[in-house]
């Protein structure tokens, strides 16, 4: 056996700090030199709401780490939902293919690898896939969310509120974008201005901007995100009849293309859930896990409002059942504040090929308790399927510090076959639910008809403008491509917003329309 860099006193702390009785996660076994299947390395399922970061540099074993997670929640009752950015989690639907390899490393870390299919449902954002859609209204999705995604300064962040404000009062549903690009032109006509006047109005020059955007949001195929049937979170939180919970993934195949709307539309549905949920407290189980796959998509270039937004938002959740793990390269993907509200690490390798890598692993080691491990140097020459762990005992205390060789999953760790996919979305009781667009009456539906003249008149030249053609609700071209360039990239990363974070989180916990 090779000496480990822990002494035996050390070992011995580590098989005490996971050694609890209440249900747990079995992450893996202590490495010290070579594992010890006898100092198990856990996390109580209790302590799963109090969330948690899965890092590491590409290829290290992130997205095995997580199906390893979602398997054994699922077998423990707890629903899953998790971003599927590359398609790789879709193995879970699958059994795993024994080898000779997967059940000698079983047999050294004490598992009892057997082959195992979870139950499984696929999503996709509006239709852009073979998943059940997910879809939301303009209403639903709220002012400030749409006005990160649409890089809005904060005056016209404000005009944007107005509008929204305008079309409630108004009873103008808002469904989809062509809503509120009608809704947009009405009020800077001659016949809509005189409606905002009491409310401080909207300019000329605010409301193109924002119907630039919008023109632009839409070209990237965003239009198709916005709909009807909006989706119910309670179908994220479903358990089959065997008492396994349901693992959701979402298929995002555009993700990079549009980064801030897959960040901007995760947090809708976290803020979602924070709205619709009630109140439990501490539970011995979760209701949901919610993992952020690509985590740092979700905080590049957000202003400091809406950090406060989504701080708040992983806070309280945590009060609703709900835990939330962010999967992302390196711990400063994280801001502060909401890094200091994850309970549980799991840190696979780090490198450090340029200056700013070496800062980050120095950031990293400063931020775990002491421990018997040079950090830096461990961090760095971690392999694959390894990680250092340390997680929220059932006490709420912190474990020690573990050099952890982690459970293989029991799926497959190669994508499911999209025939196996097309096959699970056929089957699914959700799709004669959501897998037909909607169609009612909205807002430019009912702008359309004010300004319709009676048979045989002429329309008055002083109406409203008409409101622009609708596009039609119509299932997406999924072979379109996006039209994604660096310039809009570079508009959707400006200074966002500086209106008071009391009335975003206002409006973000508070359903608009």
């Amino acid at each position: 056996m090779d000496a480990g860099p822990l002494s035996a006193e050390a070992v011995a702390a580590v098989r005490a700090g996971y050694a609890f009785d209440a249900p747990a996660i079995e992450m893996g076994a202590l490495v010290n030199g070579e594992a010890l299947a006898d100092v198990p390395v856990r996390i109580p399922i209790s302590m799963i709401n109090r969330h948690g970061l899965v890092a590491g540099a590409t290829g290290t074993g992130k997205t095995t780490t997580l199906q390893m997670f979602a398997e054994q929640l699922s077998a423990a009752g707890v629903p899953v939902f998790a971003a599927d950015v590359k398609g790789d989690l879709s193995g879970i639907a699958t059994p795993g293919e024994p080898s000779d390899r997967l059940r000698e490393r079983s047999r050294g870390i004490g598992q009892p690898w057997v082959s195992t299919a979870t139950p499984t449902e696929f999503f996709t954002l509006g239709g852009l896939g073979g998943g059940i859609p997910v879809r939301a209204s303009v209403a639903g999705f709220g002012p400030v969310l749409l006005a990160k995604v649409l890089g809005l300064n904060a005056t016209q962040e404000s005009s944007l509120a107005l509008v929204f404000h305008y079309a409630r009062a108004a009873a103008l549903p808002l469904i989809d974008l062509g809503d509120l690009r009608a809704v947009l032109t009405h009020l800077v006509s001659d016949a809509g201005k005189a409606e905002l006047a009491g409310l401080g109005g909207l300019s000329k020059a605010t409301a193109g901007v924002i119907l630039r955007e919008l023109i632009t949001f839409a070209d990237q195929g965003a239009d198709v995100f916005f709909g009807e049937p909006a989706i119910d979170t309670a179908d994220f939180l479903r358990v089959t009849a065997d008492g396994r919970g349901v693992v959701s993934l979402l298929e995002l195949p555009r993700v990079h293309d549009q980064p801030a709307l897959f960040s901007t539309f995760l947090m809708w549905l976290l803020a979602e859930l924070h709205r619709t949920l009630p109140e439990v407290g501490d539970v011995p189980a979760p209701k949901l896990v919610f993992f952020f796959d690509e985590a740092h998509l979700l905080f590049r270039d957000a202003s400091k409002d809406f950090l406060t937004v989504v701080t708040q938002t992983v806070r309280l959740i945590r009060s609703k059942g709900v835990g939330v793990f962010f999967v992302t390269q390196t711990p400063k993907d994280v801001p502060g504040d909401v890094l200091a509200q994850l309970g549980s690490r799991v840190q696979h390798q780090l490198r450090a090929h340029t200056p700013d890598d070496a800062r980050a692993l120095k950031a990293t080691v400063s931020t775990y308790p002491n421990s018997g491990y040079d950090l830096g140097d461990v961090l760095m020459t971690l392999p694959t399927g390894e990680a250092i762990v340390t997680v929220m005992n059932e006490r709420g205390a912190p474990s020690p510090v573990a050099w952890t060789r982690l459970r293989a999953p029991q799926g497959a760790m190669a994508p499911t076959p999209p025939e196996r996919i097309a096959a699970i979305v056929s089957s699914s009781t959700l799709r004669a639910r959501y897998g037909a667009i909607a169609r009612r009456e909205s807002a430019h539906d009912l702008l359309a008809a004010r300004t319709a003249a009676p048979a045989g008149a002429v329309t008055s030249d002083r109406g409203a403008p008409d409101p622009e053609p609708r596009r039609a609700r119509t299932a997406p071209d999924t072979d379109r491509p996006s039209s994604s360039s660096p310039e809009r990239r570079t508009a959707a990363g400006r200074t966002r917003r500086g209106s008071l974070a009391r009335l975003i989180v206002e409006k973000l916990f508070g359903r608009v329309g």
